[in-house]
């Protein structure tokens, strides 16, 4: 195989492949019915033609005929008169018209079977176009529904790949990581807001009892007594050491504990 015959073949090859990828089955419809339209067309013109040129074969073949018979009435006439010579130049034109005559009524012949066939091709390609304008609009619709089902394939297949979907899902995570972090947030800004309330809640009751402990004081250098035990520790007390007193606590030690009650206040 030579070198330009199988470059020949190749270009041949991607020529029809790219024919066969470029061919849209809705416009190729609509062409070809327009192109069976245009041949209807030609088809009835030829049928016109092949009428009119019957319709002068008739007409000439029927001249012909009439002269058959003028010819023949002179040559009757010219008998009767006499002249056998003009009777017999009558006779040869008579004749001359009867082959012209015979000539025309086979072509005549030709001519009407000739346009019964334009006929009934014109009958059998007018009924195929409308057999294909009623199907390109079945086919149109079935091509165009295929077409869309195609791109949805295409479309539910490349979701996975989609590049705007991958970035979707990851944005998605995100709201949910931000409502993750506020909530975490609000728990914590509700625990610190309940941690503020119980330390002055608490507060009230240190400077309640930080006023009772004033008023203690109120006697100045006088020894201040420490609170009553209760039952327990006085049964306890008294049956460990009988006789012992509680003994009275010195100003000093009352004021040094009386400062670290109020830097552990300030401290809250």
């Amino acid at each position: 195989m030579g070198f330009f015959d199988r470059l020949s073949r190749l270009l041949r090859a991607n020529l029809n492949d790219l024919v066969s990828k470029a061919e849209d089955p809705v416009k190729i419809l609509d062409q070809s019915v327009a192109d069976m339209q245009s041949d209807l067309v030609k088809l009835r013109q030829a049928v016109a033609i092949a009428i009119s040129s019957q319709k002068r074969l008739l007409s000439q073949a029927n001249q012909a005929e009439g002269q058959v018979k003028t010819w023949y009435e002179r040559a009757e006439l010219a008998v009767q008169k006499g002249e056998e010579d003009l009777a017999r130049e009558a006779l040869s034109r008579r004749k001359t018209f009867q082959e012209t005559s015979s000539a025309l009524s086979n072509q005549l012949k030709a001519q009407e079977g000739q346009v019964e066939m334009l006929k009934r091709s014109l009958v059998t390609l007018e009924g195929k176009i409308a057999e294909a304008k009623t199907k390109k609009d079945m086919l149109k619709a079935r091509a165009q529904a295929a077409k869309a089902q195609q791109q949805l394939q295409e479309a539910v297949g490349s979701i996975g790949n989609n590049s705007a979907m991958s970035a979707f899902d990851r944005m998605e995570d995100k709201v949910h990581s931000l409502e993750a972090s506020s909530q975490a947030a609000a728990e914590l800004a509700g625990a610190d807001l309940e941690s503020q309330f119980a330390a002055l809640e608490g507060g009230s009751d240190l400077d309640e009892e930080l006023d009772s402990l004033r008023e203690r004081l109120k006697g100045g250098a006088e020894a201040v007594a420490l609170p009553a035990r209760t039952a327990e520790e006085q049964s306890n007390q008294d049956s460990s050491s009988n006789g012992d007193k509680i003994e009275p606590v010195k100003v000093t030690q009352v004021d040094a504990e009386l400062e670290a009650l109020k830097r552990s206040i300030d401290s809250l």
